[in-house]
């Protein structure tokens, strides 16, 4: 076994992701090629998150209520974030679905991942990891989680029970 050094950036992708995918079989070259990583960081990812109580003993089923206990009571805290400067990229926090229609929030207000793809202007929210935007794109759902995660990270108290609550 290897020792545990704590949970990492990308291990919340990925558990995102295998949120995202629900009961549907998958292989960890699925993870990699949908997410940007290495089979071998899949691989590492994954026995770090069953360490930590998140993934079961055989790594296929995330614990849910365990995730939520984290993503809501600690992840600001271990993977925090500020806004940053004006730039383009894609929406995120209160500005990306499924919040961007419950919160009114201001031109000045929007937050967004810096990225070529991107159309939005906004202030610059950090992903978690580089290729967070990449994965986005390519699976709905996920980015949905993703933007609930950074409305947690960046989001006023409003803005972290809404997210909370989706």
């Amino acid at each position: 076994m290897r020792p545990f050094n704590g949970i990492k950036p990308q291990d919340i992708l990925v558990l995102l992701k295998l949120v995202a995918i629900g009961d549907a079989k998958w292989r960890h070259s699925d993870l990699s090629e949908a997410l940007g990583l290495s089979q071998g960081e899949i691989s590492f990812s994954l026995d770090r998150c069953r360490t930590a109580g998140l993934l079961d003993s055989v790594k296929k089923r995330v614990m849910k209520a365990a995730l939520f206990e984290f993503l809501v009571h600690g992840l600001k805290y271990v993977f925090p974030v500020k806004p940053g400067p004006l730039t383009r990229g894609m929406p995120t926090a209160h500005s990306a679905a499924p919040l961007a229609g419950k919160i009114v929030s201001s031109a000045d207000d929007l937050y967004v991942w810096p990225s070529a793809m991107g159309k939005l202007r906004g202030q610059a929210i950090e992903p978690l990891i580089d290729n967070v935007p990449q994965a986005a794109a390519k699976d709905h759902l996920l980015y949905e989680l993703l933007a609930l995660v950074d409305a947690i990270r960046a989001g006023r108290v409003r803005e972290q029970a809404l997210a909370a609550h989706e």
